[in-house]
Parts: C-alpha cells; structure tokens; sequence
C-alpha cells in the first residue's frame, strides 16, 4: 500500500547527444562559476562540451530522470598528457545541480561508475580528481570510494575556487 510520499523518477545514466547541448552548458556554466578560481570562457568551455557531445576525443555522461532535464553531468576528453604521447581520459567535470545533491539516487557516484566504465570500455587511464574549497573532504571520501587511495593533491596559491562567482 503506499505511503503517500511522491515517487521519485527513475534516475537513468547515459551519453549526452548534441540535443543535451543547452543543458549541459547550463550545468557546465554553474559548475565553472562554484568551482571555479578564474573567469570562465563560454566559448571555450562550449568548445569542450560540444566535442564530447558529438564523440570527438571525449563523452560526455548525463544523470536525470528518463526523458527529463539532466541533473548531473560529467565531462570526459581524450587527452595527452605534456610528457607522453599516450591517451589518458581527464576527467575536465562532474558537476551535480544544488537541488539534487542532497537526493535519493547518488547521482555523483552514477557519473563516477560511467566514468570508470568509459576508462574500462576504451582501455585508458583515468585522470580524475577534486579542486575545490568547498566541501573537499566529502567529495576526496566520495572519490576514494570509487577510485581508491588518492594520488597527490592539488594546491592553489592566491587563489580559492569558487573565486570567479565573486568577481
């Protein structure tokens, strides 16, 4: 018999297309001003999120309910690192909407699993990481759970994210 309480949708997991373009942009926008420790560049950032949502050296992955408006989102590009010719996966976002992160469905770990499961499919490293003021223990605990113990940290020195929402 039911409760009464509101059914949650069904959470689904899945690649971004070029029509996810609006909303992941708006995603991508409100993660860059929260964590971010310079401007950001729209038309970069659009840039990088239009090559992954058209498969072009990177994918993007989309957490929301099925048929509705993306909650969460990561954004994954096939790089080279300075020193090497091989391909790594860097991880450039996983970004969560404020309004879903308190919610049933662990939608950050979601985009940590199609993190994990693109490195497997495409047989590539996975650089992936946590550069934020706010809240850093949780997500390092968050990642650790899902990737294991860390491996270095990251320092910023005249600067703490979140500074671009600021300016």
């Amino acid at each position: 018999m039911p409760d009464g309480s509101p059914v949650e949708p069904e959470l689904v997991v899945r690649v971004g297309t070029p029509a996810d373009v609006h909303d992941f942009m708006e995603l991508a926008l409100m993660g860059s001003v929260e964590n971010g420790f310079v401007a950001p560049r729209p038309d970069k950032i659009l840039q990088e999120v239009w090559a992954a949502l058209n498969l072009d050296n990177g994918i993007a992955g989309i957490v929301g309910p099925k048929g509705g408006k993306p909650e969460g989102a990561v954004l994954l590009r096939v790089a080279n690192l300075w020193y090497s010719d091989e391909q790594v996966i860097e991880e450039r976002a996983i970004f969560i909407h404020p309004d879903y992160r308190s919610a049933k469905g662990g939608r950050a770990s979601r985009m940590c699993e199609f993190s994990k499961q693109v490195a497997d499919q495409m047989g590539l490293p996975l650089m992936i990481g946590v550069l934020s003021n706010n809240r850093t223990e949780a997500k390092v605990r968050l990642y650790e759970r899902h990737f294991g113990a860390q491996a270095g940290s990251y320092f910023l020195y005249n600067a703490r994210t979140g500074q671009s929402a600021e300016a």
